[in-house]
C-alpha cells in the first residue's frame, strides 16, 4: 500500500514545487514592472500623481543629491503638490495646456526648496539644533490665540484641505522645517545678536529709543519715524509676527521688552500707549541674514545634483 501511495506523493509534490516556483516567477515579473513602471513615471515623465506621490512615500526613491544626503522625490512631490492644488483650485490654473512653463518654474522652485532643506538639516545636525514636538505645539498654540488658524481646528483642518490638501500632520511638517531653519540662522547669526545686544544695553541705560531706533533699526517702513508703527496694533494684527504681537500685550504702557526673536530677525519692543485691546508702539529691529549665506558654503563645497530636469 505504502509503495501504491508513493507514485501519488511525487507527483504531487513535484506539482506544488512548480506552482510556487511559477508563482515567484510571476511575482518577480510583476515587481520588475512596477518598478520600471514607477522610475519611467518618476525620472522620465516627472508624473505628480496621487498613486506615484503614495509609492514615493513608501519606496525612498532619490531626486536629487545634497552633498552625502539623497533628497527624497517624497519631498520634492510634496512640496510641488501642494502649490499646483492651490493654482489648480483656487485660481484655475491650467497646467496640462496653457500655463506649462507656470509649471516648469514651480518644479523648479521646488527642487531647489528641497536640496536647501536637506542642507538645513545638515547644519542643524552639526551645530546639535532641533525642533522638539514643545516647541512646535507653543507654535501652533500662539498662532493660534492670535486667531492666525481659524476659527476652530476643524475650520482651519479645512482650510488646509481646501487650499493646499494639506492634513494638519502635514501642515506641523512643514511649519517644523522652517521652525528649523529660523533656528539654525538664529544660532549662526553671531553679528545680528551682538548689534541686539549692544543697542539694548544702550536702551536700558537710558539713551533715548526713538534716537537708536533712527540709527539702528532695520525696518525701512519705522526707521525714520524713531520705530513708530505708526498705526494701533490689535491682538489679530497680521503685519506683525507673533511673537512680537504676543510681547506687546504682555507689556504695559511705557515698558520697555527684553530683546525678542522672531522669525526674521530680533527685536526691542516699547509700548507707548495701551488701550486693553490695541496698543501703540515702537520696536528696533535687526534683520537675521538670510539662510542662503549659510547653505551657499555648503553648495560650493558639496554640490549638489538632481536626479531629474524639473
Amino acid at each position: 500500500m505504502l509503495g501504491s501511495a508513493r507514485k501519488f506523493i511525487y507527483p504531487l509534490q513535484h506539482s506544488l514545487r512548480k506552482i510556487v516556483t511559477i508563482s515567484a516567477g510571476i511575482f518577480a515579473a510583476l515587481a520588475v514592472v512596477f518598478v520600471v513602471y514607477c522610475i519611467l513615471s518618476l525620472y522620465r515623465f516627472n508624473s505628480t500623481s496621487t498613486f506615484i506621490y503614495r509609492v514615493t512615500q513608501v519606496i525612498p526613491f532619490p531626486v536629487a543629491r545634497a552633498g552625502s544626503d539623497f533628497v527624497t522625490y517624497e519631498n520634492y512631490l510634496f512640496e510641488l503638490r501642494h502649490y499646483m492644488h492651490y493654482y489648480q483650485t483656487q485660481l484655475n490654473v491650467d497646467f496640462d495646456n496653457e500655463d506649462k512653463e507656470q509649471l516648469a518654474a514651480f518644479r523648479k522652485t521646488a527642487l531647489q526648496t528641497v536640496i536647501d532643506d536637506v542642507y538645513v538639516r545638515q547644519l542643524a545636525k552639526q551645530h546639535k539644533i532641533t525642533v522638539s514636538d514643545t516647541e512646535l505645539d507653543s507654535q501652533i498654540e500662539l498662532l493660534r490665540s492670535q486667531n492666525r488658524l481659524g476659527s476652530s481646528n476643524q475650520v482651519f483642518e479645512d482650510v488646509l484641505k481646501e487650499f493646499w490638501n494639506w492634513s494638519l500632520n502635514d501642515f506641523k511638517r512643514e511649519l517644523r522645517q522652517q521652525m528649523l531653519a529660523q533656528k539654525v540662522v538664529s544660532a549662526l547669526d553671531v553679528d545680528t545678536h551682538s548689534r541686539a545686544q549692544n543697542v539694548f544695553k544702550d536702551v536700558t541705560n537710558g539713551v533715548d529709543f526713538a534716537a537708536l531706533a533712527r540709527q539702528h533699526s532695520e525696518d525701512p517702513n519705522t526707521k525714520e519715524l524713531g520705530g513708530d508703527y505708526g498705526f494701533a496694533i490689535e491682538r489679530t494684527n497680521r503685519d506683525l509676527a507673533p511673537q512680537a504681537i504676543d510681547t506687546l500685550f504682555r507689556l504695559e504702557a511705557g515698558q520697555t521688552s527684553s530683546i525678542v526673536e522672531t522669525p526674521l530677525g530680533l527685536e526691542i519692543l516699547r509700548v507707548r500707549e495701551k488701550d486693553g485691546n490695541s496698543v501703540r508702539a515702537s520696536h528696533i529691529y535687526f534683520v537675521f541674514k538670510g539662510i542662503s549665506d549659510y547653505i551657499e558654503p555648503l553648495k560650493a563645497s558639496k554640490h549638489p545634483r538632481n536626479f531629474i530636469s524639473p
